[in-house]
């Protein structure tokens, strides 16, 4: 019974018929490709999915034997068909793993959720059909890309179910949420990193750190740094894409802030959305060079992949240890400790620590001024990581950053 509408025996043996039918159709197709020998067509399928159902039907009424000795026959069948396809000078068993699902097919259409034999039988024709589509996308993928999202998956559906859902300690460290921040962190990187990857080539350095920020824009300015002295011809594309990343970066605080950070993030969009603002002008007005182009074709250097495990690792022990400093020292050394920890945190990674920070029980001016400070200081730092590599970019670079940081400096007031 789905709903008001029941689902009767002999409902169910159409509908059997009619996906082994619909399989069977799609092996027929197949045909024209290898007449010679072709296991099973647009007769075969519907008998083995209609042998599944009566198979179900016959165990039901008390020949529990039927549903085993029903799959040993069909297997014995696949495994002949196979044998005589080898001996064709064939491989692949496509065909022959198909009639055993088709078979397993025609048992659920008797025993469970109609819906569900429904749904395997689709999903097997779509497979089968689609072979030229999936084996073309095979040869198109990068291992490096395949790894990045295994690792993800691994972050975010294997670790984060593992870690226990309960506070520990006088500071309320809970793993399991700590986490759900490193996997929000994770997915937003993971995003622009494969961005960046996929079309930063096609579009240029520019929109290529542009994508890169969404991951980091810290690494940003050390890869276009490297491609500004290494290739000075580019150097004010490379510019131009470090601007863009950090201006990214306020954009992606703000997404993380009002996400994790409940009514405290009104009190910083304003700020960090004009803060993106003068980063997305001071990127242009870098003037790049003629000669290379306007969108100055090529990609960035290689960006460390931002959900390798130890990166997530590392993110969730900064987030830890931040909020047991932010507490400690707001305790012991009150607002001007938290200045000097918004100042060293800004050198290392500023999305731990403001994430940490619009957590805890902080609120008030004095909160967003720290926060503030601590993306200025790490916005100064990447103009200097970016400058120190460039060799000859260094005063374009130093008093765009320099303006960009000063202009932190008002909005902690107001």
């Amino acid at each position: 019974m789905n709903g008001l509408f029941e689902w009767t025996v002999g409902l169910r043996f159409l509908v059997a018929l009619a996906v082994g039918f619909l399989i069977g159709l799609e092996r027929e197709s197949g045909r024209r490709e290898h007449p010679k020998f072709f296991f099973g067509g647009v007769r075969t399928f519907p008998l083995v999915c209609v042998f599944g159902f009566f198979c179900a039907l016959l165990d039901a009424h008390g020949g529990t034997f039927m549903l085993p000795a029903g799959l040993v026959a069909v297997t014995a069948l696949a495994v002949v068909a196979y044998i005589e396809k080898i001996k064709a000078g064939r491989l692949g068993a496509t065909s022959e793993v198909s009639v055993l699902l088709t078979y397993v097919v025609g048992v659920l259409a008797f025993v469970a959720d109609i819906r569900f034999p429904i749904a395997i039988g689709v999903i097997n024709t779509i497979l089968l059909s689609e072979k030229t589509v999936l084996e073309s996308y095979v040869e198109r993928l990068d291992r490096t890309e395949f790894l990045a999202t295994l690792k993800f998956l691994l972050v975010t559906v294997v670790i984060y179910p593992a870690l226990p859902n309960v506070n520990y300690t006088v500071y309320d460290l809970n793993p399991a949420r700590i986490w759900q921040i490193v996997v929000m962190v994770s997915a937003i990187g993971f995003v622009g990193y494969i961005l960046s990857r996929k079309v930063g080539s096609q579009w240029g350095v520019p929109l290529s750190g542009l994508l890169g920020g969404i991951a980091s824009s810290t690494a940003v300015s050390v890869a276009t740094g490297r491609l500004a002295g290494e290739k000075p011809e580019q150097a004010g594309a490379a510019l131009q894409a470090t601007l863009l990343a950090s201006s990214v970066m306020y954009l992606r605080l703000m997404v993380l802030i009002a996400i994790f950070g409940g009514g405290f993030s009104m009190g910083l969009d304003w700020r960090l959305g004009m803060l993106g603002m003068v980063g997305f002008i001071l990127a242009l007005t870098v003037r790049k060079d003629p000669v290379s182009g306007g969108m100055s074709r090529g990609g960035l250097p290689a960006m460390q992949n931002p959900v390798e495990v130890w990166v997530a690792i590392l993110f969730a022990l900064l987030f830890f240890g931040l909020k047991i400093a932010t507490a400690l020292v707001h305790a012991h050394f009150g607002m001007s400790g938290m200045l000097g920890l918004g100042v060293a945190a800004g050198l290392v990674d500023v999305d731990p620590f403001v994430l940490s920070l619009v957590q805890g029980t902080f609120s008030g001016r004095l909160m967003i001024q720290v926060l503030l400070l601590a993306i200025m200081v790490n916005t100064i730092a990447k103009g200097l990581y970016f400058s120190s590599l460039s060799r000859g970019n260094r005063f374009p670079a130093l008093w765009r950053y320099g303006l960009l940081a000063v202009c932190h400096v008002p909005l902690m007031w107001l």
